[in-house]
C-alpha cells in the first residue's frame, strides 16, 4: 500500500532504505533452510541505521517487524518438518496444508519485498497492510 510520507526524502534516504528490503531478500537466498538468518540480518541492517533520518528507520523497521514473523511462521514449518525426519511424525494432510501455506507467504512477501524495495528506492513511502501500522506503533519519528 502506498501512503504519503511527512516528507519527501532525499536520495541517500531512498537508498538506504531500499537497501534494507533488499538486504532481506539476499538473506533468504543465502540462508534459505534457516529461518532465524533472515532476521540476523534484518536486525544487523536495523542496528546499523537506528540512528538514520525517520524515512530510513522506518522502513527498517517495516522490514525487521516482517521478518520477525516470518520467522515465526517458517520455524514452525522447520520444526514440523525436522520432526517428520527424524522423529515419529508422519507427514499428514495439516501438514501439506500448513507447507504450501508457509509457500505462498513467503512467495508473497518475497514480491512485496521487491516492490517495495523498488518504490521505496524512488523516494516513495510503502506501507504494509499488516507491517505499516504495526511499523508506526514502534517507529516514532
Amino acid at each position: 500500500m502506498k501512503t504519503e510520507f511527512a516528507y519527501k526524502p532525499q536520495e541517500y534516504e531512498a537508498e538506504k532504505a531500499s537497501n534494507g528490503y533488499l538486504m532481506s531478500l539476499i538473506a533468504l537466498m543465502v540462508g534459505l533452510p534457516l529461518p532465524i538468518v533472515n532476521l540476523v540480518a534484518a536486525l544487523m541492517f536495523y542496528l546499523g541505521n537506528r540512528k538514520g533520518t525517520y524515512f530510513i528507520r522506518w522502513h527498517c523497521t517495516q522490514t525487521l517487524v516482517s521478518q520477525f514473523t516470518l520467522l515465526i511462521v517458517n520455524s514452525i514449518g522447520f520444526s514440523w518438518t525436522m520432526s517428520i525426519v527424524f522423529g515419529n511424525n508422519i507427514i499428514s494432510n495439516r501438514y501439506v496444508a500448513y507447507m504450501i501455506t508457509i509457500f505462498l507467504f513467503n512467495l508473497v512477501e518475497f514480491i512485496v519485498t521487491i516492490a517495495a524495495a523498488i518504490k521505496t528506492r524512488k523516494g516513495q513511502h510503502v506501507e504494509w497492510w499488516f507491517w505499516g501500522p504495526l511499523t508506526n506503533l514502534i517507529c516514532k519519528a
